[in-house]
């Protein structure tokens, strides 16, 4: 990597460290905020819980569940991350490999951070079985650390999208199932978005590093 590569990079540090900051900052006003008022949800809160609980059907019920199952416990937690860092060292980038188990082990932390000093309460009517604290959403900060992480690794449109869609849908999942106010999925998105960039900072020369490689690789074959 050249010097003024290098240069090209690091000039990436600041920008993730202040979104990071900024991000991860407002998720625990929020969390100030909601510990603030005790037991009582907003009203968007309570108006969304109301409406997601009309909306219940057999298909949004299974695609919860299935949500519910992929994004926590032994598999969001564990299985996620390491088939994803598997498949970035089987691609050859094993410092993106290395950045994505980072940025999931710090937004699993930030995560229960959080959760144990706001204890929020939990919806009464919840569908599943559950941690402590619902604010924020793990679920949805796992989902949001995929998210930008997947971004920063691929930086494409496309991936940004469905990155997006990903995180929405986990926060709907997440509420359809009252296992969280709409609140604490925007407190999940903040801490898991601003984990990843904050990681991503320490990374930045590296996975710069990788990506010329990469794409030499990919025009290699094409040329063979």
């Amino acid at each position: 990597m050249t010097t003024m590569e290098q240069r090209r990079a690091a000039t990436f540090v600041v920008p993730y460290i202040v979104a990071g900051v900024v991000l991860v900052a407002l998720s625990f006003l929020l969390g100030w905020w909601i510990f603030l008022r005790g037991d009582t949800p907003f009203v968007v809160d309570s108006a969304w819980n109301a409406f997601v609980a009309d909306l219940w059907n057999p298909v949004f019920s299974a695609f919860s569940h299935f949500m519910d199952f992929v994004g926590g416990g032994w598999m969001g937690v564990f299985a996620v991350p390491i088939a994803g860092a598997v498949g970035l060292v089987l691609l050859r980038r094993p410092w993106s490999a290395a950045y994505f188990l980072a940025a999931e082990a710090i937004s699993a932390a930030g995560v229960q951070v959080l959760k144990h000093v706001f204890g929020r309460v939990r919806p009464e009517d919840i569908l599943v079985v559950s941690d402590y604290g619902s604010y924020p959403s793990g679920h949805v900060a796992n989902a949001a650390t995929i998210a930008v992480a997947a971004v920063i690794i691929f930086p494409r449109l496309w991936v940004g999208i469905v990155g997006g869609a990903w995180v929405v849908l986990m926060a709907f999942s997440r509420t359809y199932l009252h296992a969280h106010w709409l609140s604490d999925t925007l407190g999940g998105a903040l801490i898991g978005a601003g984990a990843a960039l904050l990681v991503a900072a320490a990374f930045a020369v590296p996975l710069a590093r990788e990506r010329p490689a990469v794409s030499a690789r990919g025009l290699a074959r094409l040329s063979a």
